[in-house]
């Protein structure tokens, strides 16, 4: 049995293909409908509390009885720095300006990392949900063998060697190798070190370097594509921008009109929507920070939210976090089941042309 099947058998997957958790845009609905359809449906709770994230795995219960991926924030809590943050804020002031607003008076750390948290993982273990993965970082060794103990794959969202050889020593069953190309945040352990490696070029070092699982994510939108990780070692691969456009995730009407337009060619990685680095198509956020000192992660998000809130409310989506990855343009407008069905069928007629 290849490793491939063997990862497929174990989490009862008909097809290597698994949903991206993108905290914001996932919903119950699209995790279920990408399950039901053989593949890993998946859902991003970083940013809830602990009795929302429960319903949110409850609600994807009630729509299907297979696997689902339940994916947390591992960042370090942010340093507090007065000067910055005093600083940032009056950098925006002018910015909320123009919609007859005021930035807040101070900036919440509004996402508690998943690292000590032990009301969620303690939830998580009583709920046993088939994955549980981790973005930014680790939890802990002790974390990773009680989730294992209770029953949970977990997963370790990785962006370079060294990042893998850290998650592979602390336990975690796969890893998810996520190039430069992927939309959303990246997810370096140290934001300040990161290598840009690409996708292709990080499954092969993977595959030759460590003895994990490997499943692929950055830039993957076509089954040819699915077809080409898996050529190269990958045992899957995820997918985030090919879902934004099901009629189950949460992505609102802009975001929608703006990832079916010609804006989707420019794609770019900022720090300055959320103070960690992420990729989006560009708007007026992306050049906000210019010359300015941000403060930390999630911090920046919280000013950044309230502005795209002051904006909005007036109709302007100016500066909306509209994350997407390199392979926007290949964005499909199709329910989740059926996008599934149409990436295996891409798939399997790439692997016929090999033949």
């Amino acid at each position: 049995m290849s490793s491939a099947d063997a990862f497929l058998q174990r989490l009862g997957l008909r097809y290597p293909i698994m949903q991206a958790p993108m905290a914001g845009v996932s919903t119950p609905a699209l995790a279920a409908a990408v399950t039901e359809a053989g593949g890993l449906g998946a859902l991003g709770v970083g940013a809830l509390c602990v009795d929302r994230a429960r319903e949110q795995i409850h609600a994807a219960r009630e729509l299907s009885t297979g696997p689902i991926n339940v994916n947390l924030f591992c960042h370090r809590a942010a340093a507090r720095d007065a000067g910055r943050e005093v600083a940032w804020l009056e950098h925006l002031a002018p910015h909320f300006a123009e919609f007859g607003a005021r930035p807040p008076d101070e900036l919440r750390e509004i996402y508690r990392s998943f690292v000590g948290h032990d009301e969620m993982l303690e939830m998580l273990c009583m709920e046993r949900p088939a994955v549980v993965s981790f973005h930014f970082g680790l939890p802990g060794r002790e974390v990773v063998q009680r989730l294992r103990a209770a029953g949970c794959m977990t997963l370790a969202c990785v962006t370079s060697l060294e990042e893998a050889e850290r998650a592979e020593s602390e336990g975690v069953d796969a890893l998810v190798a996520q190039g430069i190309e992927a939309g959303g945040h990246r997810g370096v352990f140290e934001p300040r070190l990161d290598d840009g490696i690409g996708t292709l070029a990080l499954v092969r070092l993977l595959v030759a370097r460590t003895r994990r699982p490997v499943i692929a994510a950055g830039g993957i939108m076509d089954g040819a594509s699915i077809d080409a990780v898996l050529r190269l070692g990958a045992v899957a691969a995820q997918l985030g921008t090919a879902f934004i456009l099901c009629p189950e995730s949460a992505a609102d009407a802009a975001y929608r009109e703006r990832l079916k337009g010609a804006s989707t060619h420019h794609t770019c990685i900022t720090t300055a929507i959320s103070g960690r680095p992420a990729r989006g198509l560009v708007n007026r956020l992306h050049g906000i920070a210019d010359g300015v000192e941000l403060p930390d992660y999630p911090l920046v998000y919280d000013a950044s939210k309230a502005l795209h809130a002051a904006a909005r409310a007036v109709g302007n989506h100016d500066f909306a976090p509209h994350w997407a990855g390199q392979g926007a343009p290949l964005a499909r407008e199709l329910p989740a089941a059926s996008l599934v069905g149409k990436l295996v069928e891409e798939m399997q007629e790439s692997q016929r042309r090999e033949v």
